[in-house]
């Protein structure tokens, strides 16, 4: 349907594919979210239940950027004109790549970066707090030699990871599925979200079915304070956390389900370490 709407819809009709946009960073804000004179969807709904994968992120402009945070909390979007709102679907899974700095050399032993630790703060300056907070996932993927690209395949490929990511699924639905044929409110709430997912649990769901063992809430406790975590970078950690112990065939959520996804999130400028 939102295909359809933004004149994309292919010759062969509905496809059964989940969708992947890719736009360009110099994507002006009404082609990301949506506008124009006649209020059309943009790349976050075209997107919808599917990925939206930003690359080079720093370099799209900060208000097109911020853009996002309202679709990415709510999973829609609304165009306001002076004679209509229009409100589009836009719950994207979000992938967004970037280097460290501007000229890319930043941790890069062989070829230090000219301006040194200055050119990756004022890059990665460019992407604002509220917009980091918003992402579970931050991985920092270091240079690849040309000897890594020699080393033979990993033990583990695509397509068990795969399996492995299906398996946690399975997981999650039957869990909160048990939850809704036993009455029980969590499972309630996620059917009425029609959702089964870990990324959309909340309130009694996300408690009762990611709330981790002693030892994983002291350590959950002491981070958001030395982290200085805001109240959704917490409840976050808590669904990664449990999707890690589904990834793991864990029943419950541990002390390292909770520290593996503490390592995940970007801490602001100047908080502290802690131990896992």
């Amino acid at each position: 349907m939102v295909a359809s709407l933004a004149g994309e819809l292919s010759a062969t009709g509905i496809g059964q594919a989940r969708p992947f946009r890719a736009p360009h960073h110099s994507a002006s804000m009404a082609a990301l979210v949506g506008g124009g004179l006649r209020a059309r969807p943009g790349e976050v709904s075209l997107a919808h239940r599917g990925i939206l994968f930003l690359d080079e992120l720093p370099e799209f402009s900060r208000q097109v950027l911020d853009s996002l945070r309202q679709p990415l909390e709510t999973g829609e979007v609304t165009v306001a004109r002076a004679n209509a709102h229009v409100t589009y679907p836009a719950n994207v899974q979000l992938i967004a790549a970037m280097n460290p700095c501007r000229c890319g050399h930043a941790g890069d032993l062989g070829t230090p970066c000219p301006r040194g630790e200055r050119c990756r703060t004022d890059y990665q300056a460019k992407i604002s707090g509220p917009l980091l907070d918003r992402i579970d996932l931050h991985i920092e993927v270091p240079p690849v030699s040309a000897r890594d690209l020699s080393l033979p395949p990993p033990t583990e490929g695509s397509a068990e990871v795969a399996a492995r990511v299906a398996a946690a699924r399975d997981a999650q639905r039957a869990r909160q599925e048990a939850g809704q044929k036993a009455g029980q409110e969590a499972g309630k709430a996620a059917a009425a979200a029609g959702s089964f997912l870990n990324a959309d649990l909340s309130g009694d769901a996300l408690e009762r079915f990611a709330t981790p063992d002693d030892r994983g809430s002291a350590l959950l406790q002491e981070a958001a304070e030395r982290l200085r975590l805001t109240a959704r970078g917490y409840y976050r950690v808590l669904k990664v956390a449990r999707t890690l112990a589904d990834l793991e065939g864990t029943q419950g959520v541990g002390r390292a389900h909770v520290a593996e996804a503490l390592s995940y999130r970007r801490p602001l400028a100047g908080a502290l370490g802690i131990a896992a």
